[in-house]
C-alpha cells in the first residue's frame, strides 16, 4: 500500500502513523504544501493520511493552499481510498464533505480522557480499547459533520474527538500519534497555546505523559480500521 501523508508544519510529522505504516512494510510518502510542495495526482497512492497543524479552515485565507488539500481529498473519496485525518486534518474532511469546521466549546492542550460512544454502530474500530481513557489534545477547532457522520468520541471539552465519515473514512480531533520529541516541537512553537485554561496542562504536565501507551491505543485503533476495511473491501488485501 501506498500511503501520501500530508503535513502542515514541520513540529506536527506523522509520529506513530509513520511508525505503524513502517511496521507493515507499506511505502509512505510525506507531503509539505506550506513549504510549497505540489500535492501529487491521486493515482499515486491509495491511502491519504492528513496532519494537523497551526492552520484553521476557519481563516482558509491565511492558508490557500488548503484549498487544493480539500481538493484532492474530494479525489481521494471518489476513489474509495481509505482516509484519516488528525486535528486539521479531520476538519479538512469535513470541509471536503461540505460539513464546515467549527469552534470547539473548549480549547484543549494536554491530557484529557476521551469516552468511546457508539460501539454497536461502528463495527469494530474500537476493539480491545476501554470506554474510557486518556489521549493528548492540541486544538481549539473541531470538525464538521455529515448527515451520516457518527461520532465514536467525546470528551468534556468537545463533542467530536473522533468521527466516521464512512466506512474508510476517519477523523481524528485528537492526537493518539504523538512522541515526546513531537511535543517537544509544540512546546517550542507554539507557546501561546499553553495559556491558562480550563482543559489546558502545564509544559510540566505535557513532559510527564507516557506517549508509548497514547501511540499503542493508535496502533489498536489502526488494526480495527485495517481490519474492518479489509472487510468490506476484500480487493484491497494489498493492506494486510
Amino acid at each position: 500500500m501506498n500511503i501520501l501523508f500530508i503535513t502542515h508544519a514541520d513540529f506536527e510529522q506523522p509520529g506513530y502513523f509513520e511508525t505503524w505504516a513502517q511496521k507493515h512494510g507499506y511505502d509512505v510518502e510525506i507531503k509539505k504544501p506550506y513549504k510549497n510542495e505540489q500535492l501529487p495526482d491521486v493515482t499515486t497512492f491509495d491511502c491519504l493520511i492528513i496532519m494537523g497543524g497551526p492552520q484553521s479552515p476557519l481563516e482558509i485565507d491565511k492558508a490557500p493552499y488548503l484549498n487544493q488539500e480539500i481538493q484532492l481529498i474530494k479525489q481521494a473519496i471518489a476513489k474509495d481510498y481509505p482516509i484519516i485525518g488528525v486535528c486539521l486534518g479531520a476538519q479538512l474532511i469535513g470541509e471536503a464533505l461540505g460539513a464546515k469546521t467549527e469552534r470547539s466549546p473548549f480549547k484543549e492542550i494536554g491530557m484529557y480522557p476521551i469516552r468511546i460512544l457508539n460501539r454497536e454502530k461502528e463495527g469494530s474500530i474500537s476493539t480491545n480499547l476501554p470506554d474510557k481513557f486518556e489521549v493528548m489534545h492540541w486544538h481549539s477547532d473541531m470538525p464538521g459533520l455529515t448527515a451520516n457522520s457518527i461520532i465514536l468520541a467525546e470528551s468534556d471539552g468537545c463533542p467530536r474527538q473522533i468521527v466516521k465519515y464512512d466506512e474508510q473514512i476517519y477523523g481524528f480531533q485528537c492526537h493518539l500519534e504523538l512522541t515526546k520529541d513531537l511535543v517537544e516541537g509544540l512546546i517550542a512553537n507554539c507557546p501561546n497555546d499553553l495559556k491558562s485554561g480550563r482543559y489546558i496542562n502545564t509544559v510540566e504536565e505535557l513532559r510527564k505523559v507516557d506517549y508509548d501507551e497514547i501511540n499503542h491505543k493508535l496502533d489498536l485503533f489502526l488494526e480495527n480500521i485495517k481490519e474492518l476495511i479489509c472487510a468490506n473491501q476484500p480487493n484491497r488485501i494489498k493492506m494486510r
